[in-house]
């Protein structure tokens, strides 16, 4: 083993292959920072770009692109509150907080040295875990999958938000989104409303997107300075180092955070996106001291980018071993196995065992060095929380104008990043959690098709197996510790006059119980009409939409009821600012004009322009290189680099 993880290391150390790994190395940090692109996006470019490259510089040059998209990632999620990547949604809820009241230096020290820790361990798991790989996988079947995933739910669900039942109707709404078009087992397109864009099913990005970015950008439009809301204090540690050293006194929480990542990596299917949501619920049930969850706890930084970066070395082992991807990424970087005709399986434990351990050597490198790089970079970049909001507003909006376009390159994606917008400014109004509906759309097909194998397979016999039953008992556990933790806090609430046991998460402040009322209706009639319109289909097309929207239902009149009898008692809410949403609908309705007119190549340019000069009030130099660089960036990443399918113009 000695001699060949030597050989391994000489194999990826030599020129042109380091050189390559650095380029990868490059190349995801810029996949992970903008909004939209994602390892998945890179694999899919660069994998051409290796039919002419050797074995070993070619799948380095993979693999060290995708193993630090979760590393950078990191920056947007803090800075603007918008995931960079799936895998960065739980690090939203406390590190945007903390770069609000100054402190995104301390989360960007604590991210990027975890991130490299739980790559490292993740890496060390690939050697670990093959012996004792093939039990663990062969003891999770279609019943296992579909539970776990129930598990990540109620997770998210109990743990995002101050509301148990607005958590889990949030999840189960983004369950239901994901069932329009075609059904996983019948080829019956369901709630898609005779719209053509629809019978696909919704892409994820615009979802997403619209629903982080959209109510974001809506905050910068009110110009009231910059991102943080006030300075780190003087002589307080806030920067790197503190967030270095915060990594270092919660050693314990990040190595069992990087091991779950790695385990959770392994079952194929589930992947970082699920990873870092369960890595932060065991966060904050394992938390005992001082928990300020949703408000800035940097151990809500710590848990999910731990986890999220040592998913990455989970996911090769049933990739290299038995040839298996654990994630879509990974499915492409078999496909580069492919193209170099190596073949995964016992092999790369044996004969091809050199090439394994140059990937393990990969993995190690690229987290460290990326978080070398991201730890030089981001005090420069932290500094953009003191820019003047109105400044961030035109970058913000291009990052995701594009990052939704590159979906499937149709004006759909715009009005279906619109549409989710407009949903996610509601559910913060209403305080209604938006991560759950993510976790939710994201893992609905993995829990249709498991339920529908379950049922096939074994009838209702399922729910009796071991694993299943511990599964739900987990899923259990978390409702009853976040009802009952729910219960204590009202309990003290009422024995003081002005309770301060628990901070309002960000989502409190903005919300109102009046407003959460009228959405929680809407989400009832919502899900009754989603058990409506599946009355008729065959089983399989309903199964799933049903077992979804009945917990659904029950869950949005629990949390309507609760709003309606605090609608009068509640004046902590936020005036909603409907003058600046419409202010900002123009500018966007304006985008779209201009793109069916002139195309994007022009339309986001001018719109660059136009807002600085006459919304943000800039210098006029200033305003033409911004909107340069935006022109720039859209030719040289966007149009010579992705390739991306602009929209055909009638000008062009």
């Amino acid at each position: 083993m000695l001699e060949q993880a030597l050989a391994g290391a000489a194999q990826l150390l030599v020129w042109p292959a380091i050189g390559f790994l650095f380029l990868g190395i490059l190349i995801g940090i810029v996949f992970g920072v903008i909004p939209g692109l994602s390892g998945l996006n890179g694999m899919a470019i660069l994998l051409p770009f290796t039919f002419t490259m050797e074995t070993v510089p070619a799948l380095c040059f993979l693999l060290g692109m995708y193993a630090v998209t979760s590393t950078a990632d990191t920056l947007s999620s803090v800075l603007l509150g918008i995931p960079g990547t799936a895998a960065s949604q739980a690090t939203v809820l406390d590190g945007h907080p903390m770069a609000k009241r100054g402190e995104a230096e301390r989360a960007f020290g604590a991210a990027f040295t975890v991130s490299a820790v739980g790559g490292v361990i993740g890496a060390i798991a690939v050697i670990v875990s093959i012996p004792m790989l093939q039990p663990i996988i062969m003891a999770f079947s279609s019943p296992e999958f579909f539970m776990l995933g129930v598990v990540g739910l109620t997770m998210v669900g109990s743990l995002s938000g101050g509301s148990i039942t607005k958590g889990i109707a949030a999840a189960v709404l983004g369950t239901l989104i994901a069932c329009v078009g075609y059904g996983q087992q019948v080829a019956i397109p369901r709630y898609w409303f005779d719209v053509l864009y629809l019978i696909d099913g919704l892409p994820l990005m615009p979802v997403v997107l619209g629903l982080f970015a959209i109510p974001e950008l809506l905050d910068l439009m009110k110009g009231n300075g910059g991102i943080a809301s006030v300075s780190a204090a003087p002589g307080q540690g806030s920067g790197l180092m503190k967030g270095v050293r915060d990594a270092v006194r919660n050693w314990w929480l990040t190595l069992r955070c990087s091991i779950l990542g790695v385990y959770i990596g392994m079952l194929p299917g589930l992947g970082a996106g699920i990873a870092d949501w369960i890595a932060y619920g065991h966060a904050v049930q394992s938390t005992r001291k001082d928990p300020q969850f949703g408000n800035g706890d940097i151990r809500g930084v710590i848990a999910p980018e731990a986890a999220n970066n040592a998913v990455k070395g989970g996911g090769l082992v049933p990739t290299i071993a038995f040839g298996i991807p654990g994630s879509p990424p990974m499915a492409l970087l078999l496909g580069g196995f492919l193209i170099q005709g190596v073949a995964p399986g016992p092999s790369m434990l044996s004969t091809n065992l050199s090439l394994t351990f140059s990937l393990i050597w990969t993995l190690v490198i690229a987290n460290v060095v990326a978080a070398g790089l991201l730890f030089v970079l981001s005090k420069y970049v932290a500094r953009l929380i003191f820019i003047p909001a109105l400044l961030l507003v035109p970058a913000v909006t291009v990052f995701t104008l594009m990052g939704a376009w590159m979906s499937t390159f149709q004006l759909g994606d715009w009005i279906a990043l619109f549409a989710a917008g407009a949903l996610g400014i509601a559910m913060k109004r209403a305080a209604w959690p938006r991560p759950p509906l993510i976790l939710g759309f994201i893992i609905a097909p993995i829990l249709e098709n498991a339920l529908h194998i379950s049922r096939q397979s074994y009838g209702i016999a399922w729910l009796g197996r071991p694993i299943v039953l511990i599964l739900l008992a987990v899923a259990v556990l978390t409702i009853v510790m976040s009802v009952r933790k729910t219960l204590q806090q009202k309990a003290r609430a009422k024995a003081g006059p002005q309770p301060e046991d628990r901070q309002m998460t960000p989502a409190e402040q903005a919300g109102s119980a009046r407003f959460g009322v009228v959405f929680a209706v809407v989400a009832a009639a919502g899900f009754a009409f989603a058990l409506w319109e599946a009355r008729g289909w065959p089983a399989a097309l309903a199964a799933f939409p049903v077992a979804m929207a009945v917990p659904g239902l029950i869950c949005a009149v629990l949390a309507g009821t609760t709003d309606w009898r605090r609608r009068f008692s509640d004046h902590r809410s936020e005036p909603f600012p409907l003058g600046v949403l419409v202010e900002f609908s123009l500018w966007l309705g304006g985008i779209v004009l201009l793109t069916v007119a002139f195309g994007q190549m022009i339309a986001l340019p001018v719109f660059t322009l136009a807002f600085l000069l006459l919304k943000a009030r800039a210098k006029p130099v200033l305003a033409c290189v911004y909107a340069g660089g935006v022109t720039l960036l859209l030719w040289g990443i966007f149009d010579q680099v992705i390739h991306v399918a602009w929209y055909p113009s009638w000008w062009l």
